[in-house]
């Protein structure tokens, strides 16, 4: 997703400092806000995006950001723009950033060009003189990078990268706290169902032992034998018998 900042960031008279206290409250909101089921990273990578362009006078920003799967592949998930999201996206400060997990600079981008030569040349060409990137990490874990460009070559400001650190904090926090709860939910959902399987299960060991006078370990063997052979799931077959669309004596064959 794309956050271009619009002039309600820039209220008249606001000091720096109020703009500061606004983009940490706008960073919290959005990842409160998006509790609802489903919801995404990109959504709070907007804004923090937005924020750091609005009160870190840099003239783009995007949010490179792993999705937590295995292999650690992270992706730019927000940007100024398509050209600044392609970048992010290319071998260069921000996915150094996110591998060392420690801020990276490229200082003047004509410097950079041995080190990140597609990279360099591509920032330079869209207008940039200048890319830093600070990690997004909490303790030990780094879940990517956010990554700042100016139009001017040399250092960030004074306190500029101290204080993007602390937005990129701020969102690490959110979005791991975020996907702890996702996790929680799925692992629920998961408990619910295998539950609801095993009572289904239950259900038509019981049905089948008393058609067939057996005991209920024998009505489970053929269950069981049934549902390997058609190669249908235990709780599918179970489901069909509880609500008649499968014929005990479809299972004979499976029975003692």
């Amino acid at each position: 997703m794309t956050y271009t900042p619009s002039g309600a960031d820039h209220p008249a008279g606001r000091t720096p400092g109020a703009e500061l206290g606004a983009a940490f409250v706008a960073v919290a909101d959005t990842l409160d806000g998006d509790r609802r089921a489903g919801a995404g990273d990109g959504g709070a990578g907007d804004v923090l995006v937005a924020r750091c362009v609005a009160v870190l006078e840099v003239a783009a920003a995007g949010l490179l950001l792993a999705d937590g799967a295995a292999d650690g592949t992270a992706e730019a998930v927000a940007a100024s723009d398509e050209t600044v999201r392609v970048l992010v996206g290319k071998e260069g400060p921000g996915r150094e950033c996110h591998r060392a997990g420690i801020p990276i600079g490229t200082g003047a981008l004509e410097r950079a060009a041995p080190r990140w030569p597609d990279f360099a040349a591509a920032a330079r060409t869209a207008g940039y003189g200048a890319a830093f990137a600070v990690p997004m990490r909490w303790r030990d874990e780094t879940i990517g990078a956010l990554v700042l460009f100016r139009t001017e070559s040399g250092p960030l400001p004074d306190g500029t990268a101290e204080l993007a650190q602390a937005l990129a904090d701020v969102t690490t926090i959110g979005v791991l706290q975020r996907r702890a709860r996702r996790q929680r939910e799925q692992l629920a959902d998961q408990l619910q169902t295998a539950l609801e399987s095993r009572v289904l299960v239950e259900q038509a060991k019981g049905l089948l032992a008393e058609r067939w006078q057996v005991s209920v370990d024998a009505a489970f063997t053929a269950l069981r034998r049934h549902a390997r052979a058609r190669r249908i799931r235990l709780s599918d077959l179970a489901q069909g018998l509880l609500d008649h669309t499968v014929d005990p004596s479809d299972l004979q064959d499976g029975a003692p």
